[in-house]
């Protein structure tokens, strides 16, 4: 598919470049010529629109050794968003077994649902009406307008971010700005093959806490390199996507997950639920069971039953 351009349309307006945009037009060839690394992911070897964005909802906050076998099972359940809106959202949440944030998937159903009343079943390749799909937000909307549609769009994940703060400022990057300086650094035609080299520099080598500068492609011309890589560190809270999980051992979406475990099994009676959440407190499993109920992913009958929703 040829790469469209729709950066303009979609950098932030009103925000000017943190840096000269020759010198991010620079630091971005570098990255594109680097190139990708990781081609062992299977949603790098596809275009289709409907694959790339269930690979990108089930990335969200989860390991990639779980993404992969779920993901190649869940399109083999639903390889279209017609069959996974046709499908009963108990399905869904069945073929979401072991990813976690069960709102994910019903945000994928729904938006599933949408693709198919209001798009002929196919994704659209506008960011407008990427963003009004259930559940997809601007990171999520450009990797598809990229990955999928090989659109000259920039990414900004938490690597990304970090990329850019040490790379290109040596200092925080505003949401905002980071957008902006991304967008200007996607060599023409190089939409697909930039980002990806962009999120695999970040992930494998301009990491966190031990960047391995002595073989990144960007270290001559690194603004954090070249002061020496003066403390504090820039990356820090760059780009304002880089937030810590709250703690899983005995946190309420643990409750949550050992319910729904319990519910792709059978139906969970009142009586059962400390036992099946492993808490003795009611308040709080009320407190839980009232929230799965609110966020659609279970059903609570007259008699209090709990069981998937169809």
């Amino acid at each position: 598919m040829p790469a469209t351009s729709g950066a303009e349309q979609i950098a932030p307006r009103g925000v000017s470049l943190p840096v000269p945009a020759d010198g991010l037009r620079l630091l971005g060839q570098r990255i594109a010529d680097w190139g990708p690394q990781r081609d062992e992911l299977p949603w790098r070897h596809t275009r289709d629109p409907w694959a790339v964005l269930v690979s990108e909802v089930m990335a969200q906050q989860t390991q990639i050794g779980r993404v992969v076998p779920a993901y190649h099972a869940f399109l083999e359940r639903f390889p279209t968003p017609g069959d996974c809106a046709r499908a009963p959202l108990s399905e869904v949440l069945q073929a979401w077994a072991g990813l976690g944030y069960h709102r994910r998937a019903r945000h994928l159903h729904l938006a599933a649902q949408v693709v198919t009343d209001r798009h002929d079943g196919m994704l659209p390749d506008d960011l407008g009406q990427l963003l009004a799909l259930p559940g997809v937000g601007p990171y999520t909307a450009r990797a598809v307008l990229a990955f999928a549609f090989e659109s000259d769009v920039g990414l900004v994940d938490t690597n990304a971010g970090r990329l850019l703060a040490r790379a290109a400022t040596g200092r925080p990057l505003r949401p905002a700005e980071a957008q902006r300086a991304v967008d200007a650094m996607v060599p023409p035609a190089t939409g697909w093959r930039f980002n990806q080299a962009l999120l695999d520099l970040g992930a494998l080598v301009c990491v966190a806490r031990t960047p391995a500068c002595d073989r990144c492609p960007l270290a001559g011309v690194c603004v954090w390199n070249a002061s020496g890589r003066p403390e504090p560190d820039p990356a820090g809270g760059s780009a304002g996507v880089s937030t810590r999980q709250s703690r899983f051992e005995g946190s309420d979406r643990q409750g949550r997950g050992r319910l729904l475990a319990a519910l792709r099994e059978r139906p969970v009676t009142p009586a059962e639920l400390p036992v099946v959440t492993s808490w003795d407190d009611d308040a709080r499993i009320g407190r839980m069971v009232a929230s799965l109920v609110a966020d659609g992913l279970a059903v609570a009958h007259p008699d209090g039953v709990l069981t998937l929703p169809e």
